[in-house]
């Protein structure tokens, strides 16, 4: 053993970190150089005798690489990189495109499958063929479904709504209608004791009726206010719209994003907006998302419906209206600003999965 071999034999003992195959064997290493017989080595690293003289003579012929030993690979793999490749196709192709009479795969009637497939046979067992999967991101899941807009001026709405979020936001607001509002128990999350939630009771005859509640939301001024109507019509939407145009009374004008609901560009609306200096930025034909005040409905729902059991719509108005009152005067506090990130999120994540591409908040 030279010096240098002897140096770092020690080094790797005494600090015993690292890989314990490599301290194991520069201890048998270095108890044989200072003459300690094969029993008590084995004794001293509770080996076999045997791999002690193993060990010994790897460095008698290699020197320190003796410290990594040169294990085989084990049994030669049975299914290749093709094969994997060719089972996540599989797996993520509906087997009625494959000739299959069902509308899903199970794993074992994917394996199956595999198995007798004239295109590329691949014998494979359940458990192995669920790790692959596991593996490269494919899991069971339940189907989702989606829209897509038709509207023709799709791109020139968005880019409308943009450019005024973007260029007049102190004179820029927004109006939707929220509901339907139903009054019956409504689950949502709250602080109870380990393994005793809160419980709500069950509903089976619901005789109150539904409401909408109509929103407007001031982007300058981040403000929301409302009220809770019967139904939609136009004459609810041009009540809310002069509540917009009296919150700028100074009669520059003034930019209102709406959905493409029938209710809010009745022809009595279009001529009232045109006086009053109001332009009506519609979003296109299902992209509600594109409307501002939807992540200020996330915190709504969240505060005011979820976990709630409200006996009739006049106690669910009082207490919208009490939140509404608490909200603008803390628009900034925290809890608000993360249930709004956390609805700018959901919507943000369904724009980009039905249009493919971003665009600003």
């Amino acid at each position: 053993m030279t010096d240098e071999e002897g140096r770092r034999l020690t080094q790797i003992v005494r600090r015993g970190r690292g890989n314990p195959i490599r301290v194991r064997r520069a201890t048998i290493i270095m108890a044989s150089a200072s003459g300690t017989p094969v029993p008590a080595i084995a004794r001293l690293v509770a080996a076999d005798e045997d791999t002690v003289r193993d060990v010994i003579h790897a460095f008698n012929e290699r020197g320190l690489a003796a410290l990594d030993p040169r294990w085989a690979g084990g049994r030669p793999r049975l299914i290749s990189d093709e094969d994997i490749a060719f089972i996540i196709a599989t797996a993520t192709t509906r087997p009625g495109a494959l000739g299959c009479p069902f509308t899903h795969w199970s794993l074992r009637k994917l394996v199956a499958h595999l198995a007798r497939c004239h295109q590329r046979r691949v014998v494979i067992g359940r458990e192995r063929l669920r790790q692959i999967l596991h593996e490269h991101g494919v899991s069971f899941q339940r189907t989702r479904t989606w829209k897509e807009s038709t509207d023709p001026d799709k791109d020139a709405k968005l880019d409308r709504i943009e450019e005024v979020t973007r260029r007049f936001p102190d004179r820029c607001f927004a109006f939707d209608q929220f509901g339907p509002l139903s009054i019956r128990p409504c689950h949502g999350a709250a602080w109870a004791p380990r393994s005793r939630p809160v419980r709500l009771p069950a509903t089976y005859h619901r005789t109150h009726g539904i409401r909408y509640f109509h929103g407007c939301y001031s982007l300058g001024d981040d403000q929301l206010w409302g009220v809770t109507r019967r139904r939609k019509g136009g004459d609810h939407t041009l009540a809310a719209l002069k509540s917009i145009r009296a919150a700028r009374p100074d009669g520059a004008p003034i930019y209102v994003i709406t959905d493409n609901l029938s209710a809010n560009k009745t022809p009595a609306i279009r001529a009232w907006a045109a006086r009053h200096k109001v332009e009506l930025c519609f979003t296109p034909t299902s992209a509600s998302w594109a409307n501002p005040i939807e992540a200020q409905f996330g915190p709504l729902r969240t505060f005011v419906m979820g976990a709630s059991n409200h006996p009739n719509h006049t106690v669910l108005a009082r207490r919208l209206q009490a939140y509404l009152r608490w909200r603008n005067a803390n628009a900034r506090h925290p809890d608000v600003l993360a249930a709004q990130r956390r609805e700018r999120a959901r919507v943000r994540s369904e724009r980009q999965h039905r249009w493919g591409r971003p665009r600003a908040a």
